[in-house]
């Protein structure tokens, strides 16, 4: 099920961030391109750690979908909530500013993250997807044995 996306940078930005809001990967993932560049700021010895397993490289929509199930497996929903402060466009980039909140399930631990999005939009789709955020506040919350 492939939705015909939005061409502009600024509309398909925020028409993704609506998306990951309804929660539903498979929608989010629509606005992907079939094969794309997708990164997490992580050291990458910390990338595919049992207690963390979305946070990795991806390369695919398919992954895409995959990043978001697995983000919904792993935290608690009524606990997750994102403010975006503002976004930038310029041309086929854009970057997103804000800050994300949620609950570990694993461990019941909140956490709030600062984190900086920079997305490229080409033909309508999200083309490349790099996260900055703060790992430390996530690892922390998801790390058994904390307390």
């Amino acid at each position: 099920m492939f939705e015909a996306a939005p061409a502009d940078t600024r509309t398909v930005v925020e028409e993704l961030l609506s998306r990951i809001g309804e929660g539903d990967p498979e929608r989010i993932a629509a606005l992907y391109a079939e094969r794309g560049d997708w990164k997490l700021d992580w050291p990458e010895a910390e990338h595919g750690r049992t207690d963390t397993p979305w946070i990795r490289h991806r390369s695919t929509r398919a992954d895409a979908a995959a990043h978001y199930r697995e983000l919904a497996e792993y935290h608690v929903p009524e606990d997750a909530g994102t403010e975006v402060e503002r976004i930038f466009v310029d041309g086929r980039d854009a970057v997103v500013l804000g800050e994300i909140r949620g609950t570990a399930r694993p461990t019941g631990r909140a956490y709030r993250a600062r984190f900086a999005l920079h997305l490229t939009v080409e033909d309508g789709l999200v083309t490349r997807h790099h996260v900055y955020e703060d790992s430390l506040a996530v690892v922390r919350a998801f790390e058994a044995g904390r307390g």
